[in-house]
């Protein structure tokens, strides 16, 4: 069963372009299931039943989230058995197109409805503190103010920074090239400040972060290496503790931010779905309703009926 789910994993990578991250997704979704499966003595796919998929989502939508107490009456969210169902339909789709398995058992598992949250905006206060340069430039300070900068300048997703090579920088026409999800490039405009930062940063900073193996990545760690994802947004959140914001912020606040205040200043919705790389409009759409709420807060503020 492992080495199907590893042929699947290949092909979503190879073929399909899927990202490191969400074949690490799948791995660990579908080797849940195998374990699940093997435990009832399914040591096969073909002998895998459509009302074992049944029985292991309800598994699934019982079982409390790890890591919380016996005292706790939580079950895991429709978001994680969203996944888990989605991750099952993809991989059965792939085994029965290939004639690796008899049927497509995982075609008619209806997925969960998934409530959109609204996705969390820095308002222009906070950008204009969390942007403000250090008082110490040190090269991690210009690296940090270059990533903070970069990332509301264009919209770029925390993998997107972490993978940025030298190469794809075009600074002096004003834009970069980025691979975003699914291997896609896409041409993204960078401002002036964003610019500044970044030239600050290759001219002063990077230099005495770079060690003999160092390689293309234009942001690196204290060591010389491209950041892990926990590792940069640790210190994304260590400058936003410094500009005085408390509020608890996801890493994709400011991709958020610039696409919100994008939306806000009259930008067209078209155009930001092509800034952020997103495969479909409806992606795109959830900062309509932020940009509706600010909206009726300025109407509420400055109209002389209300």
């Amino acid at each position: 069963m492992h080495a199907l789910v590893e042929d699947f994993l290949q092909h979503i990578r190879h073929e399909k372009g899927q990202s490191a991250q969400t074949q690490k997704t799948y791995a660990a979704l579908l080797g849940k299931f195998v374990v699940w499966a093997e435990k009832r003595g399914r040591d096969d796919w073909t002998q895998v039943t459509r009302r074992d998929l049944t029985d292991f989502l309800q598994h699934e939508r019982d079982r409390k989230p790890g890591g919380e107490g016996d005292q706790q009456k939580a079950r895991l969210s429709p978001e994680s058995v969203y996944l888990q169902i989605a991750a099952l339909r993809a991989f059965y789709k792939f085994a029965a197109s290939e004639q690796l398995i008899p049927a497509n058992l995982a075609e008619n598992l209806s997925l969960p409805r998934r409530w959109k949250r609204l996705p969390k905006a820095l308002t222009d206060a906070e950008i204009k503190k969390l942007l403000a340069p250090p008082t110490k430039e040190t090269a991690s300070d210009l690296c940090d103010t270059a990533v903070l900068e970069l990332a509301y300048a264009s919209g770029l997703r925390l993998a997107e920074l972490r993978e940025l090579r030298l190469e794809q920088l075009h600074l002096e026409e004003g834009f970069i090239t980025v691979i975003g999800k699914g291997n896609k490039e896409r041409v993204a405009p960078v401002g002036r400040a964003a610019i500044d930062a970044i030239n600050r940063y290759l001219d002063a900073g990077r230099p005495q972060l770079v060690k003999p193996r160092t390689p293309a990545n234009v942001f690196l760690s204290q060591r010389g290496t491209p950041f892990a994802p926990s590792t940069l947004w640790l210190r994304i959140k260590k400058r936003i503790c410094h500009a005085g914001i408390t509020r608890n912020l996801t890493p994709h606040m400011l991709r958020h931010s610039f696409a919100t205040h994008l939306l806000e200043n009259g930008a067209d919705l078209r155009v930001i779905q092509e800034l952020l790389g997103h495969a479909s409009i409806s992606t795109t759409e959830i900062y309509t309703h932020v940009a509706g709420k600010r909206l009726r807060e300025v109407h509420d503020q400055f109209h002389p009926r209300t």
